[in-house]
């Protein structure tokens, strides 16, 4: 089965390979405390900063998924409340959850919370748009951007934000039950400041271990041993960043120009505010029902829809995991289909 379900999503075929090395050499059984562990926790942030051209001054730190990172930058970064610029499902689910722990209050924001790819209907927010943000909040803000659908998938602007996350069930092709967040000194002055200690994963108590390249609890280390392993046989974002963009490229012109007489027709219509990362195909229930039903009977799983989209549109994940053959089989697939 070929799968285009943009997350969990497909991963790389020496995933296999990998977690078999883990478990043959005994690195799933380390101490997580142990020399062994912590030199596997720093060669995978020395990669991360490589491979993702991560600033040197940007702290690293692992943990178990995106939605964790939501609770710690409420808990840990905010001295007030949070403002949150929405423009799909994922975006409000933050928004929400940060309120719970951070009641929203008008006019005492100190964080702007940014989707930077919104997978429940393939938006993205743009380098200038960022850009923009940054130079119009107030100099004492932070800026925390939600990654999930693009990190590892498109070159990021790291300057442009404080604190950038990501689980690595996408463009990271692995298993889910990990998550990159990554800091700068910005961010951890504020934590500083603030000095919130009051739970595991208090970001000053993470950084404090992430210093020894330790972890403040047990973690993922078959995770994060396979997510070293990736980052060694994966090209720089550069790279992977215009492989990507070509790709969507192409996918929205095989969408708009090849198969325009199909009944169905991309989500989002201005270019300036599609992904790269998710590509969203919105048609009539009924249409879309039996899109995916063929894809599926042909060996392709498409992504369902979400949110308010969940019954009108599929979406099409544009990872790098995902082979040019198998983009060619889906395209071959829908030059066919008639509805």
């Amino acid at each position: 089965m070929t799968t285009f379900y943009p997350g969990p999503s497909k991963v790389y075929p020496e995933v296999a390979s990998y977690a078999a090395e883990a478990v043959q050499s005994g690195v799933v059984s380390l101490n997580h405390r142990s020399a062994g562990f912590t030199d596997i926790v720093r060669e995978t942030v020395r990669l991360l900063h490589e491979k993702l051209a991560i600033p040197a001054e940007y702290h690293i730190a692992l943990v178990s998924s995106a939605t964790e990172c939501w609770e710690i930058v409420a808990q840990s970064l905010t001295t007030k409340t949070t403002l949150h610029p929405t423009t799909g499902a994922f975006g409000e689910k933050w928004r929400d959850y940060a309120h719970r722990i951070r009641p929203f209050d008008a006019g005492k924001a100190d964080i702007l919370c940014v989707v930077q790819n919104e997978t429940s209907n393939g938006t993205q927010v743009s380098r200038e748009q960022l850009t923009k943000w940054r130079q119009e909040v107030p100099a004492d803000w932070l800026i925390a951007v939600d990654a999930v659908s693009s990190m590892a998938g498109i070159a990021l602007d790291w300057p442009q934000a404080d604190v950038w996350f990501a689980s690595v069930q996408k463009c990271f092709g692995l298993p889910a039950g990990l998550a990159v967040m990554v800091y700068s000194p910005r961010a951890l002055e504020r934590a500083t400041a603030i000095g919130e200690r009051a739970h595991y994963n208090s970001l000053l108590f993470m950084h404090e271990n992430f210093l020894n390249y330790q972890t403040p609890y047990t973690p993922n280390g078959l995770g994060i041993y396979c997510l070293m392993r990736m980052l060694q046989q994966v090209p720089p974002i550069a790279e992977v960043d215009a492989r990507t963009r070509q790709r969507a490229t192409e996918w929205f012109a095989f969408f708009e120009e090849e198969v325009a007489h199909l009944p169905f027709h991309l989500l989002i219509n201005d270019p300036i505010f599609r992904s790269d990362t998710v590509i969203a195909v919105e048609g009539a229930e009924a249409t879309i029902k039996t899109v995916k039903a063929a894809a599926l009977e042909a060996g392709i799983t498409l992504g369902n829809g979400y949110g308010k989209w969940k019954d009108t549109t599929f979406r099409i994940a544009n990872f790098p995991a995902i082979t040019d053959t198998e983009i060619k089989q889906l395209k071959a697939f829908f030059r066919i289909f008639t509805g």
